[in-house]
């Protein structure tokens, strides 16, 4: 295998453990600061919001200084922001919560941008699509990363003692990888900053790649935010039970994607997009009326398997626009999950504070429906 591939991947894998470990221990901090499912939705609403200043940041330093670089730097502000999340949640310090989520949002939002780029430039290397695979192994990663806080929040592991096992590993990685980053163009043609586009590349067909990737990670960052919650809060479960919802929605993510490119073949686009639409609404609805805290695991599988083709898929039929295949297309569609976790991670707690979080849920079959009704565009 192309070894700027391997360290693409890794790049991929480490962003997603690091992503899973936070959110899937998001109970242990509303318990430790008391929010209340309002409350915590604002808090969340930030973090996207710092993520596409992070990734817009980035896209601007690439420019100057190469995305490899940039990558390398932004993978340790992760780090460290996790690690700041976990000592401000122990010490109880609400002001020191919001500056390390503030970092935190900003590192995730950068280092997504730089890795996106570096993916394009592997894939102007290797001549072919492999953007699905980089997105394997994020998902990958967040299947163990979920497990791994279950398995820590079974036990007497304060959260600063399991952020800071995770830094401690996920850093060393990533820097052993970054060393064997793409350092060409095509890696930094991508930037994520919407004014630096080339006007080659149209907007408008692009709009309803957008519309489906803000549908989709509208839902995927209410799952991401709310899963736990709803099974602690609403079934009773425990948090080392609530954080597998997560872990069965990424893995059912993981095998979604694997499968998706040979379903394309056989199927077509415009098939796989429209039944994954369907698939994600039925599972929405499972969580919505779940009695168990195992239908509810189930029902996140389903979504999870539902939305896994969007954003790769997305990705794909952005660049057919992009006459140059300079990734600008792609850098594009990408702004638009930032729109949708802006949404998403607040809309579902929301609806929570003034009912409950299975309307939350249900309420997102909207979204849902709404990614299949973008179905023949694919094609």
């Amino acid at each position: 295998m192309n070894i700027n591939r391997v360290a693409v991947s890794t790049a991929f894998f480490c962003q997603g453990f690091a992503f899973a470990a936070l959110i899937t221990r998001i109970p242990a901090i509303q318990d430790r600061f008391e929010f209340s499912e309002g409350g915590l939705a604002m808090l969340l609403a930030a973090v996207p919001i710092l993520a596409g200043v992070g990734s817009i940041v980035a896209g601007l330093l690439a420019v100057r200084f190469h995305s490899a670089v940039v990558l390398r730097v932004c993978a340790l502000i992760v780090g460290g922001g996790l690690v700041a999340v976990g000592a401000a949640t122990t010490a109880g310090s609400f002001p020191g919560l919001l500056a390390a989520l503030g970092l935190m949002g900003f590192g995730l939002g950068s280092v997504d941008a730089t890795m996106n780029m570096q993916g394009i430039g592997v894939q102007a290397i290797v001549g072919r699509s492999v953007m699905n695979s980089f997105y394997a192994w994020w998902s990958l990663a967040t299947i163990l990363g979920a497990l791994a806080a279950s398995a820590a929040a079974a036990t007497t592991l304060s959260l600063l003692s399991f952020f800071a096992v995770v830094a401690a590993v996920l850093v060393p990685v990533g820097l052993v990888a970054s060393v064997r980053f793409v350092h060409n163009r095509a890696a930094d043609e991508a930037s994520p900053d919407p004014l630096a586009a080339s006007a080659a590349v149209p907007w408008r067909p692009l709009l309803v790649f957008g519309f489906a990737v803000v549908c989709a990670f509208i839902i995927d960052s209410s799952v991401s935010n709310w899963s736990a919650l709803d099974l602690t809060d609403v079934l009773g479960a425990t948090e080392s039970v609530a954080a597998l919802a997560y872990a069965a929605y990424a893995l059912f993510m993981l095998v979604g994607r694997v499968f998706a490119d040979r379903l394309v073949g056989h199927r077509g686009a415009q098939s796989v997009i429209t039944l994954g639409g369907i698939i994600a609404a039925a599972g929405l609805l499972i969580v919505a009326f779940a009695p168990t805290s195992a239908i509810a695991i189930a029902g996140f599988a389903v979504i999870g398997l539902g939305i896994s083709p969007v954003l790769p898929m997305a990705f794909v039929a952005a660049s057919h626009h992009d006459p140059g295949h300079t990734g600008i297309a792609v850098a594009r569609v990408n702004v638009a999950n930032y729109i949708g976790f802006v949404i998403g991670a607040p809309l579902v707690g929301l609806i929570g504070e003034f009912s409950s979080l299975r309307v939350g849920f249900a309420v997102l079959v909207a979204a849902a429906l709404g990614i299949a009704v973008t179905a023949r565009h694919f094609d």
